[in-house]
């Protein structure tokens, strides 16, 4: 196992910003990021509106088409790579590209967090001190529940995404659905994921805790724009559907191999 000074020593983080049909946001996203992080990268999936247009058009990127070329840099002073595809894919494939490319670049950690703007810059450094104290942890965004501007709906659904979490893990968390997280890559490697969309943010959580890997909520803030301004591709009803069979399918697997898993780590620590 490495040496938890060695790994503070060469701690590496970049930010991803998993983008779809964001134009009248993503700009005012990476500003913000920029004064907190000097390297981010951007998975533009499959977006049909301008969001392209815009990120090569206010960063620099000398492109011949629309279709934003794999590993291109910006040409400003930040390290900004962009990975874009053609077809929507789904938040899940996206992070899973960025991940990826990510460990091709030797980076140790990654923040990620949503290109809508309700996501915070300023709270990057609130994760990213807590990863220097806990290096192999993953540090999870905990919202405010108590903001007047959230959505009922949210709250329900966090609640049940809680439950669920617990009933799979044992470990209780204060928000399970929240994108705004730091992941500790060097301990997850070339993880191979099941799911593409939405549910792919619940795999990582219960398949990390399974791997043994400490889970810490850190309260962040969340801006909440008035409800007509609001960005969400979260579709009701298939993606609540595809979040519940996934619950299905990893209740069952908390039997057979997620808690005999945990125990087995905890046993010989490993």
């Amino acid at each position: 196992m490495k040496n938890v000074h060695d790994i503070r020593q060469k701690t590496r983080f970049c930010v991803i910003i998993p983008v779809y049909n964001s134009e009248n946001f993503i700009s005012d996203t990476i500003n913000s990021v920029l004064q907190y992080a000097e390297n981010i990268i951007i998975i533009n999936d499959g977006s049909t509106d301008g969001t392209a247009d815009v990120i090569i058009q206010h960063y620099g990127f000398d492109l011949q088409s629309r279709e934003v070329i794999e590993n291109c840099k910006c040409q400003k002073n930040a390290n900004i790579i962009v990975i874009s595809y053609s077809k929507n894919r789904g938040k899940g494939y996206a992070l899973q590209q960025g991940f990826k490319k990510a460990l091709e670049l030797g980076f140790t950690h990654v923040v990620t967090m949503d290109a809508d703007g309700q996501h915070l810059a300023n709270d990057i450094a609130l994760l990213t001190e807590r990863t220097q104290k806990n290096p192999d942890a993953l540090i999870v965004g905990s919202r405010k529940f108590d903001n007047p501007n959230m959505l009922k709906g949210s709250r329900f659904a966090n609640n049940f995404s809680n439950f669920w979490f617990r009933m799979q893990t044992g470990i209780s968390l204060p928000d399970t659905q929240t994108g705004f997280r730091l992941y500790p890559l060097h301990r997850m490697g070339n993880m191979r994921l099941f799911t593409n969309r939405y549910e792919t943010e619940l795999e990582l959580l219960v398949r990390l805790a399974w791997r043994g890997i400490k889970i810490i909520p850190q309260e962040i803030n969340v801006y909440y724009p008035p409800e007509n301004e609001r960005l969400s591709h979260f579709r009701k009803g298939i993606d609540f559907f595809r979040i519940s069979v996934l619950n299905t399918v990893l209740c069952v697997f908390a039997v057979v191999y997620g808690y005999p898993s945990m125990f087995l780590r905890k046993i010989f620590k490993t």
